[in-house]
């Protein structure tokens, strides 16, 4: 029974060697393998970001105030408008300070008359003195008057220039640069020394950020901030800008933290605007592939393992979120189903 078994065994080696393809087609599919996308899964530190609502806000917002009391006589500026620093915006007036300064005039002539008299007396008392017809008791008095007359003139002079200053520190001046917010008064209305004129803010605008308190400790000065939707930016519901926290306030008030965020291109927007923004609070671990090695079907994620041996296998994996890449390109969180250091063939 032997023998017959031989001829077929010798029968089908031809029909394999008819069958097998010539070298070069052989070598194809090695070469297919060889441009195939791969991708070695790592791990890496992903930012968890908080979603909350922010207020477009300014640094410092300073009042001008008045330093006398009076009458608004003139109102420059109102609300939106832009001041330059030392610019004035408003003239106070005080009609006593007028008729106090007419008063100190009049004072002033009336000394200076007086101040010339006794000058006159004291050349008198020297000449009849140095001729030897009076005593020095005579030259001291008419020096005492004449020292007297003089010094009641230069007081005289100096209350005037305090009036004079007071009359010129009725012009209310801008404390800083920046943008008007509130006008609280009108021409014609009556202020007392130290009351504000016009709130000024200045323009270093941030973006005050209001967190849970329970993210207090895990927020950091420097933690990235994203401002999402369409508040400052042309597309809707992208990433306009992204910034950084400068600033953490220690005061925790009704449960929860406040922090400033600066970001670019604050300026040309309200004061007070709300916009919603993206606050990294913490940072962990956590396998990420491109999205194109991940292919779905119905409705299950695969991923396409190769092994030591070259061998590929499809396994399934459980997809975590989507985020986007300084290129540009879509890294997607691999929750389960491979681990750090399994290579991805891209299907």
């Amino acid at each position: 029974m032997a023998r017959p078994v031989l001829p077929l065994i010798a029968a089908f080696a031809c029909l394999a060697a008819a069958a097998a393809p010539p070298a070069q087609a052989q070598e194809a599919p090695a070469e297919a393998s060889a441009s195939e996308a791969t991708f070695t899964v790592k791990s890496v530190d992903v930012v968890d970001w908080k979603a909350v609502f922010a207020t477009v806000e300014s640094q410092n917002v300073t009042p001008a105030r008045s330093r006398i009391g009076g009458t608004v006589a003139r109102l420059t500026v109102d609300e939106g408008d832009r001041v330059s620093a030392g610019q004035a915006i408003a003239i106070v007036t005080d009609e006593k300070l007028s008729l106090q300064e007419t008063g100190a005039t009049a004072e002033i002539r009336a000394l200076e008359a007086a101040r010339a008299n006794a000058q006159i007396e004291l050349e008198r008392a020297k000449k009849l003195f140095a001729d030897g017809f009076v005593a020095k008791a005579r030259l001291d008095t008419a020096q005492t008057a004449f020292d007297q007359a003089d010094s009641q003139l230069s007081a005289a002079r100096a209350n005037r220039s305090v009036i004079s200053q007071q009359e010129r520190e009725g012009e209310v001046i801008a404390p800083s640069a920046g943008i008007v917010l509130n006008v609280p008064v009108v021409e014609g209305a009556v202020v007392t020394p130290g009351e504000t004129i016009a709130q000024i803010a200045v323009e270093n605008y941030v973006l005050r950020v209001s967190l849970p308190e329970r993210h207090s400790r895990d927020l950091t000065v420097g933690a990235p901030v994203r401002v999402t939707g369409a508040e400052l930016s042309d597309k809707e519901g992208g990433v306009a800008e992204e910034g950084r926290i400068i600033r953490i306030y220690p005061q925790i008030a009704d449960g929860r933290v406040f922090a400033d965020a600066y970001v670019e291109g604050l300026g040309d927007y309200f004061v007070g605007e709300r916009v919603r923004v993206l606050v990294g609070t913490t940072t962990r671990k956590t396998l990420v592939a491109p999205a194109g090695f991940i292919s779905t079907r119905f409705g299950v994620d695969f991923v396409t393992v190769e092994h030591e041996g070259g061998e590929k296998r499809e396994v399934v994996i459980q997809r975590g979120r989507s985020t986007l890449t300084a290129a540009g390109e879509e890294d997607v969180e691999i929750l389960s189903g491979v681990f750090e250091g399994d290579k991805l063939v891209k299907p």
